[in-house]
C-alpha cells in the first residue's frame, strides 16, 4: 500500500506577458531642426492585485536628443512618463489573499518613434512586462517506508602510516649510484 506525505511549497499559479505601446509628447524652446537620438533610462515599476487585476505602476525617462538654429545647436530634452497599467489574470486554482505578485520587464522600453511636430517632438514607447502570480500549495508525493541503503565509508589511511610506507620504499642510495 502506498504512503503519500504533502509538502507545502511556493509555486508559480499563474504567468502572463504583455506588450505596451505609449504615445506621448513633450514641448522644447528651441523649434527642433533633426532628432539625433532618443533612449529610454531609469525604468521603475512593481505590481499589486487588486480583486482579479493585477495594477502595475511604473515611470521611466525619456531622453531625445535634437539640433536646432538649422543644425548648428543641440540639447537634450528630458520627459519622465509614469504609467499605471492594468492586467487581468486568471489564476489556475482558487483565489488567495496569500499571492505574491512577481513582475518582470521582459523587453526594457524603448523608443521605436520620434517625430518633430512645431515646438513638440512626439514619441512612441514600447515594452513587454511578465507578471507571475505565486502562492502557497500543496503537493502530494509517494513516500516507500524502504529507506535508501547507506554507503560504507572505507576509514583513510593516517598520514603517519603513509610516510613510515614511503620511508621503507625509498631508496636512499637512488642518486649516489646514478653518479
Amino acid at each position: 500500500m502506498a504512503n503519500y506525505k504533502e509538502i507545502v511549497t511556493k509555486a508559480v499559479i499563474a504567468k502572463g506577458k504583455k506588450s505596451f505601446t505609449t504615445k506621448a509628447s513633450v514641448n522644447v524652446n528651441n523649434k527642433p531642426s533633426t532628432i539625433l537620438g532618443c533612449w529610454v533610462i531609469n525604468h521603475n515599476f512593481s505590481g499589486e492585485k487588486i480583486g482579479k487585476q493585477i495594477s502595475i505602476n511604473g515611470s521611466y525617462d525619456v531622453n531625445i536628443w535634437y539640433s536646432y538654429d538649422n543644425d548648428t545647436k543641440t540639447e537634450v530634452v528630458k520627459d519622465t512618463n509614469h504609467y499605471n497599467e492594468i492586467i487581468s489574470m486568471h489564476s489556475r486554482d482558487e483565489e488567495s489573499s496569500t499571492e505574491e505578485i512577481i513582475v518582470r520587464s521582459l523587453k526594457q522600453p524603448n523608443c521605436v518613434k520620434v517625430d518633430i511636430n512645431g515646438n513638440s517632438i512626439e514619441y512612441v514607447v514600447e515594452k513587454e512586462l511578465g507578471i507571475e502570480l505565486v502562492d502557497d500549495v500543496k503537493v502530494k508525493v509517494e513516500a516507500s517506508g524502504d529507506e535508501d541503503p547507506w554507503d560504507e565509508i572505507p576509514e583513510e589511511e593516517k598520514t603517519e602510516d603513509i610516510e613510515k610506507k614511503i620511508d621503507k620504499e625509498v631508496e636512499e642510495n637512488f642518486i649516489d649510484e646514478a653518479i
